[in-house]
C-alpha cells in the first residue's frame, strides 16, 4: 500500500508563515547569501529553486518533521515571498526529487557556517541563572541522534554496539557547550561514533575563553584536555574519574583542599610538570539515585572567590545541557529517528539546521523572559515552539 505524504493537519495558517519570517529574523538572508556564496554554493541560475530558499527550508524541516518535504518547501516560498519577491519562487519545482539534488548542492558548508557565526552564548546580563560572580555558566556534554538505515549513512556514521549485536539506526555522535541559564547549544561538533566524545570536544572547548565557567563531566578529563581547556582561560569545574590520584596537599578552610595533577606516574615520582588544582569533596544526602560521594577538580583556586559549597551546586547545573538535548531530540524534532535524511553530506547539513532551529526558539524564550523579568530557564520549551508554530506577532516577523 502506498504511503500517503504528510501535510499539515488544517492546512497553512499566516502563523505558519510567520514562523518562516522568524527563522529570516535569526538567519537574514544577507547572512545566507554570504555563506551560501562562501562555499561556492550560490543559486548559478535565478529560474530554478533559489538557493537560499533551500537554507532555510532545511530549517524549517526540522520545526515541521512529520510534514512531507514538498508541503514544507511550499511553506517556506509562501513565508519568503515577501522578503524575496517572486522572481524563481513562483514556478519553483517542488517534487522530493528535485528537493534532495537541490539540498545536495547547497551542502553542509554554508549551514555550518551559519551555525557558528549566528549561535553564540547570547543570555543578557541582567539574567541572574546565566552568570556565577561575573562568569558565564556554560557545560560540555555529547550526546547521539539517529537517522534513516541507509548503507551510505551506515557506512560513514556507524552503528552503536548493544549487548545482542548493534542498534537499528546509525548514528551521528556530537559533542555541544550549552549556555546554562539559556539552554542555547553552541559550539557544536558532529562525527561519526567511531569518533570518541572527548576527540570531537576538543574543537569545542577551544571556543571557551575567559568570560566562562566550563563544567565537565567526569569522563571529559584527561590531563592533555584539562591542560588544553585551561589554556582557552575558562573557569574549569569537572568532576574527577574515580581513580584520579588527589592527595590532600593543602587544607583550605571552606572544605576543599588544594593538590597536584601530574600526565603521568614518572612525573608524579620526580613531581615534575604538574597543575595546580583544587579539589571538592561532597556527598548529596537525601537525594534519591545520588551517588555515595561526588569530587569535583576546578583551576580557580581561591575559595574566597568560589566557596566549595556554591561550586557543588553550580556542578549540578550542567544537567541543564541534557535537557538541551532533549529539547531538540524529542520535542523540536518530534520523531522517533531525529534526522530525516538519507545522504551522509544532508545529514550534516540538517544537524546544523536543527540547531539553528533549536537557538532560534531560545532566542525567542530568552528574549520574552527577559522582557518579563524571568528567568529562561522557567520558561515551557515545548510551550515556545507552539507560539513559533501558531501565534507569532504578525507586526516585525519580517525583517525590513
Amino acid at each position: 500500500m502506498a504511503r500517503t505524504k504528510a501535510t499539515l493537519s488544517t492546512g497553512a495558517r499566516l502563523a505558519d508563515y510567520l514562523t518562516i519570517g522568524f527563522l529570516a529574523m535569526n538567519c537574514p538572508v544577507e547572512k545566507v547569501r554570504a555563506a551560501l556564496e562562501a562555499h561556492g554554493a550560490q543559486s548559478k541560475r535565478r529560474r530554478g529553486l533559489p538557493h537560499e530558499v533551500l537554507v532555510y527550508f532545511v530549517m524549517a524541516m526540522v520545526l515541521y518533521a512529520n510534514v512531507a518535504y514538498e508541503e514544507v518547501l511550499r511553506l517556506v516560498i509562501e513565508g519568503l515571498r515577501q522578503l524575496l519577491g517572486d522572481e524563481g519562487l513562483a514556478k519553483a519545482t517542488v517534487t522530493k526529487g528535485a528537493i534532495s539534488q537541490a539540498r545536495a548542492l547547497v551542502g553542509a558548508g554554508p549551514l555550518r557556517q551559519l551555525y557558528r557565526e549566528q549561535v553564540r552564548p547570547h543570555g543578557p546580563a541582567s539574567m541572574a541563572s546565566v552568570w556565577y560572580r561575573g562568569y558565564r555558566l556554560m557545560a560540555i556534554d555529547g550526546s547521539t541522534l539517529d537517522m534513516p538505515d541507509e548503507a551510505a549513512n551506515a557506512a560513514h556514521y556507524g552503528y552503536a554496539g548493544t549487548s545482542r549485536g548493534q542498534t537499528a539506526f546509525p548514528s551521528l555522535r556530537f559533542v555541544a557547550m550549552a549556555e546554562c541559564g539559556t539552554h542555547t547549544l553552541c559550539f557544536a561538533n558532529p562525527g561519526p561514533l567511531r569518533v570518541g566524545e572527548r576527540r570531537l570536544a576538543e574543537a569545542v572547548i577551544d571556543c571557551a575563553d575567559d568570560t566562562m565557567l566550563v563544567t565537565a563531566d567526569r569522563h571529559f578529563y584527561s590531563f592533555a584536555f584539562w591542560q588544553r581547556s585551561c589554556a582557552t582561560g575558562a573557569k574549569l569545574l569537572f568532576r574527577a574519574v574515580n581513580n584520579q590520584r588527589l592527595p590532600r596537599e593543602t587544607e583550605l578552610l571552606d572544605g576543599s583542599y588544594l593538590s597536584t595533577l601530574y600526565p603521568n606516574e614518572k612525573s608524579r615520582r620526580h613531581q615534575t610538570d604538574g597543575v595546580r588544582v583544587r579539589v571538592i569533596e561532597y556527598v548529596l544526602d537525601g537525594i534519591p539515585d545520588a551517588e555515595v560521594s561526588y569530587r569535583l577538580i576546578t583551576n580557580w583556586l581561591e575559595p574566597d572567590a568560589a566557596p566549595a559549597e556554591e561550586l557543588a551546586a553550580l556542578y549540578h547545573r550542567r544537567w541543564t545541557i541534557e535537557e538541551a538535548f532533549d529539547e531538540f531530540k524529542v520535542h523540536l524534532a518530534d520523531r522517533a529517528v531525529v534526522l530525516r535524511s538519507k545522504r551522509p553530506e544532508l545529514v550534516e547539513q540538517e544537524f546544523y539546521a536543527l540547531l539553528l532551529a533549536h537557538a532560534a526558539v531560545r532566542r525567542l524564550m530568552t528574549e520574552a523572559a527577559a522582557a518579563s523579568g524571568v528567568e529562561a530557564e522557567t520558561l515551557s520549551f515545548v510551550h515556545a515552539v507552539r507560539v513559533l508554530k501558531r501565534r507569532l506577532p504578525g507586526a516585525g516577523a519580517f525583517p525590513p
